[in-house]
């Protein structure tokens, strides 16, 4: 029998390895449900799947469906002006009243606990579009909808964040604690009893007013995680995922504009236009102006200024987008210095149909034919310097003209104004990214008028 080969003096054992997380590991026959987060998958498919199911046989009665569709905003409220708005980011403050009923209608939208929730959405912004951040919708479209609450995700990816104000809150440490019963009242319990005891309809409230209306409200507010970040615009910021559209904030209580929320995450507001759709910014304000009893007070918004600084900016680079795919001509600091005896030699001796006007020298050749006043006035300036002439001699010549001309820039006169100081200039902002458009060098203001002697 052979005897086992002995460990060297010294060496280190590692004990304390651990297997890959679940979600690291390839899915295998064996280990395929082990992926799955059972308890949510149960709370987000199999529950409302099964409401679904039964309000095949349910009847729907007017006083049930009118109930369902109140308390479906009062728990979509509770997600959007509370869990995010008042806890999440701390927008505003509410008095206990107002904290206490989003508690209650958060729970009954069945997405967690504050706690949970708020941690969750803190290291979504702390982290977008990283792999730490719980729903990324760099993970898929997918993904970031509903696959992270049904999977079973590696805690230790997910990025951390400071929760200490939470966990000094009374409410939010009470919910969090007592959540399980929290949820099956206000989930499911409480509407049934609204609709049995005030019109004899219990089951009726237990499957509308309940189960499919929560399945409504979880898939509303996934959207933020998934639609939020894949349609719409991006008026404040392109860096990153989040978007403004306003479908979303149609589905999502005003959450749709993302991109703005995501640049100004203290702002209370998620839109900022009149006519934009924000029911949740509506009634958070509205409850500030509350006679006697406020329920609302100290609504931050971020300053003017720097919103319109964030929206300027990304007008200016989707105008330097634009303006990149146009033909500018050639960058003086691009083109050759020229003598101008060699200017004029190659119009004279080589036939060249050169014109320099304010420094620059153009190849007209291929806009003769073309030009609005004839050939003849066009070859008169051929060899010349046609400033004068451009620039109100014969013709003030416009806008679109200047810009044409640019295009057939060649070179630039040595000692031609201060052109070449321009191309030394522009010669030092080369590789900044950015398509700049060239001062129309060939356009001369008027001379200021000055008395002169008689």
């Amino acid at each position: 029998m052979e005897s086992l080969p002995s460990i060297p003096e010294g060496t280190a054992i590692n004990t304390t390895s651990k297997p890959l997380h679940i979600s690291h590991q390839p899915v295998t026959l064996r280990n395929w449900y082990k992926k799955i987060n059972w308890l949510n998958t149960t709370l987000v498919i199999l529950i409302p799947a099964t409401g679904l199911y039964l309000a095949r046989t349910t009847p729907l009665t007017r006083p049930t469906l009118l109930w369902s569709i109140f308390y479906y905003f009062c728990t979509a409220f509770g997600i959007t002006g509370g869990y995010h708005r008042l806890w999440s980011h701390r927008c505003y403050s509410a008095k206990l009243p107002l904290r206490l009923f989003l508690a209650f209608t958060g729970a009954g939208a069945i997405q967690g606990s504050i706690r949970w929730w708020s941690a969750n959405h803190r290291a979504h912004h702390r982290w977008t579009d990283t792999m730490k951040d719980p729903y990324s919708v760099m993970r898929g479209l997918l993904f970031s909808h509903i696959g992270w609450m049904v999977l079973n995700n590696d805690p230790k990816v997910k990025g951390r964040t400071d929760i200490s104000d939470l966990d000094s809150d009374a409410i939010v440490v009470w919910q969090h604690k007592h959540y399980g019963k929290c949820l099956l009242f206000a989930a499911w319990g409480f509407p049934m009893l609204v609709a049995g005891l005030g019109w004899g309809d219990w089951w009726g409230g237990l499957v509308y007013a309940g189960i499919i209306r929560a399945c409504f409200v979880q898939q509303a507010t996934f959207c933020v995680n998934s639609l939020a970040h894949w349609i719409g615009e991006q008026p404040f910021d392109d860096r990153r995922s989040p978007r403004d559209h306003v479908l979303t904030a149609l589905v999502t209580m005003g959450e749709g504009y993302h991109n703005f929320h995501h640049e100004f995450p203290s702002d209370y507001r998620n839109a900022i236009i009149w006519y934009q759709y924000d029911p949740t910014k509506w009634l958070i304000y509205l409850m500030s102006l509350i006679p006697l009893f406020p329920q609302t007070h100290s609504l931050k918004t971020f300053r003017s200024n720097e919103i319109e600084k964030g929206r300027l900016q990304q007008q200016q680079k989707a105008l330097d987008k634009k303006r990149s795919r146009l033909d500018w001509g050639a960058p003086l600091s691009q083109l050759p210095v020229i003598d101008w005896d060699d200017f004029v030699s190659r119009c004279t001796d080589e036939g060249a149909m050169l014109v320099a006007i304010a420094g620059v020298i153009h190849d007209v050749s291929a806009f003769v034919a073309e030009h609005p006043g004839g050939k003849t006035l066009i070859k008169s300036a051929i060899g010349k310097d046609a400033t004068a002439l451009f620039n109100g001699g014969v013709y003030q010549h416009s806008n679109a003209a200047h810009n044409l001309l640019s295009t057939m820039r060649v070179g630039v006169l040595r000692g031609g104004q201060e052109v070449e100081v321009w191309k030394k200039q522009w010669a030092g902002m080369e590789g900044q990214g950015k398509a700049k458009i060239l001062e129309q060098v060939t356009r001369v203001e008027k001379p200021v008028a000055v008395a002169v002697a008689a």
